[in-house]
């Protein structure tokens, strides 16, 4: 597919899920505030790579894109509550968020923290109350134990502890790896993963497609990284330098600015080889790997 065809796919399925993702948190029967900072972070924008993910993997596989968007929807939420935790005094303590105020600035930490457990928990109602046609019960159940393990422990919440047991700390490239895998990495590939469920692949399929995400997640957080010392404010939406600032260890440190540059051509070029071995429609994914390779936010 060309760029345009992308760009339109991009612009069209952007609006959808900004669109319904509000609507189903206005349907919520909830106190207002709490409601309020839950919108407030969703809306606040963001690159959606996770909904385009699951979208794009419907196309591939010829399937109805609509029928993805409740659980598109939930792994934005799962997103957004992280970002919201990740801002918080106890955890990064950001004060910008996307060029917006972070959440606890605006609602206070108390209901900062209610918001995103609210998106968490919610996610999970969104999935088990889809009812698009085609989406079978085992569907449901497979969604909820990837996302759940995604999410969770062994996912992003176990790459956070370790992201901030390594402050300070000079990592290994294999340290660096399984908190990039894990943070960043997991939901990326819960995102990949519930698009192929929502299209019954098969068992081939689906390794293929983790493969895929596995190095587009290490390639998405190499780029960050990169971003973080060749960015600029206004297009990131947060501060540049804070992970030096931080004493992170990041790839540029223990690469080079150049050697961080080689492993994320490395990591594109393992996902455009993992996409080219399921023998799907895969031009959009394969654009989205080169957005995620050249993005400048």
């Amino acid at each position: 597919m060309g760029t345009t065809t992308f760009e339109l796919f991009s612009k069209e399925y952007k609006a959808i899920i900004e669109t319904e993702i509000i609507e189903y948190v206005k349907k919520l029967q909830a106190p207002a505030v709490v409601k309020e900072a839950m919108a407030y972070s969703l809306e606040a924008g963001g690159k959606r790579i996770r909904p385009l993910l699951v979208f794009a993997v419907l196309e591939a596989f010829g399937e109805n894109l609509r029928r993805g968007i409740a659980a598109a929807s939930a792994i934005e939420m799962i997103h957004t509550y992280s970002l919201i935790h990740d801002d918080l005094p106890a955890m990064d303590d950001d004060d910008l968020r996307r060029g917006k105020p972070t959440n606890h600035k605006v609602f206070g930490e108390a209901v900062a923290v209610l918001a995103g457990d609210a998106l968490l928990t919610y996610s999970f109602q969104l999935i088990s109350g889809m009812s698009e046609p085609g989406v079978t019960a085992e569907m449901k159940l497979a969604l909820v134990d990837e996302i759940a393990k995604s999410a969770g422990v062994e996912g992003m919440v176990g790459g956070q502890v370790a992201d901030m047991e390594g402050e300070g700390k000079q990592l290994t490239i294999q340290e660096l790896e399984y908190i990039h895998e894990h943070k960043t990495g997991k939901l990326l590939t819960a995102s990949v993963i519930s698009g192929a469920i929502l299209s019954g692949a098969n068992e081939e399929q689906l390794q293929h497609l983790r493969n895929f995400s596995y190095h587009l997640g290490l390639a998405f957080q190499i780029r960050d990284d990169i971003l973080d010392i060749e960015g600029s404010v206004e297009l990131i939406g947060k501060p540049v330098g804070s992970d030096e600032g931080n004493h992170k260890s990041t790839y540029p440190s223990l690469l080079t600015l150049q050697g961080a540059k080689d492993k994320l051509e490395h990591h594109i070029g393992l996902a455009h080889a993992s996409l080219s071995k399921t023998a799907l429609e895969t031009g959009l994914l394969n654009e989205l790997t080169d957005l995620i390779a050249n993005r400048d936010h």
